[in-house]
């Protein structure tokens, strides 16, 4: 009886893990981007919400932490109007679960879920240039990641080596990172404590394991599905037209990540 209440208890620990996260701080972003890679692209703009603990953290668009918190509570569900679930729909649906060694995505794709892990190996070169981001003193850091060069502002104030995204391992939390074309740029709004475990960090726990390189550049793919329209569109100059946009679309696209590594 001892051994299987053991058991119990270390399943039950490995299924908390899979979807709660102890959160101490929260640290929210705005990312200005742009989608296209086309002169004079359209800046869009959306948030995310960076959750802290000593040990690791958890990176997830605004719309979908807030999605998945009615999700779990049963207050978004199959029963919901379609306007609802828009609503809390976001183009990053990824979530970013960030320790020392490792950093784990789950990513929701055409109504699967995958997830796939990485080394954590950012190789950051500090920079001796200092600039104040609101109340906080912070330090210029360049790295050459996923294809981009990436500048960073991080300060010591903040003593979390987490930032936005995949971006960490600095001394202190990045308030700011953005890459040399400023396609992406990411910044910190705001920051303070929190104390409480979010039970719907990671509701995707049927995620299917994979490697990057199976689903990387994903995104792209799904903006040139040539059959994306069919179930909604019947007339076919129609039908025709909008798979030549999607087509074209996909290759102007421009994803935060232009190489796997």
């Amino acid at each position: 009886m001892k051994k299987i209440l053991i058991l119990f208890i270390l399943l039950s620990v490995k299924l908390i893990s899979q979807t709660s996260f102890n959160v101490i701080y929260e640290a929210d972003y705005k990312l200005q981007y742009k989608m296209l890679n086309i002169p004079n692209a359209i800046i869009q703009e959306t948030t995310f919400a960076l959750l802290i603990n000593e040990k690791e953290s958890y990176f997830k668009n605004m719309n979908k932490y807030v999605g998945d918190s009615l999700r779990y509570e049963k207050k978004l569900d199959d029963n919901s109007s379609i306007h609802e679930h828009f609503k809390y729909s976001t183009f990053f649906r990824e979530n970013i679960g960030t320790t020392d060694g490792k950093i784990y995505v789950t990513a929701p794709i055409s109504n699967k879920n995958f997830k796939y892990e990485e080394t954590n190996g950012i190789d950051w070169k500090l920079v001796n240039e200092h600039k104040k981001i609101g109340n906080y003193n912070c330090q210029k850091a360049v790295t050459k990641k996923y294809g981009r060069t990436w500048i960073a502002y991080f300060t010591k104030d903040i003593p979390f080596p987490f930032g936005p995204y995949k971006f960490n391992k600095l001394p202190g939390l990045i308030l700011e990172v953005y890459d040399e074309k400023n396609d992406y740029h990411y910044t910190l709004y705001k920051f303070g404590k929190r104390k409480y475990i979010c039970k719907s960090a990671n509701i995707n726990t049927n995620a299917t394991l994979v490697e990057k390189s199976r689903i990387f550049d994903y995104q792209r793919k799904e903006l040139g599905d040539q059959n994306q329209f069919n179930d909604f569109i019947e007339d076919k100059e129609t039908l025709n037209f909008l798979r030549k946009k999607s087509a074209e679309r996909a290759k102007q696209f421009n994803p935060v990540e232009l190489s796997i590594y």
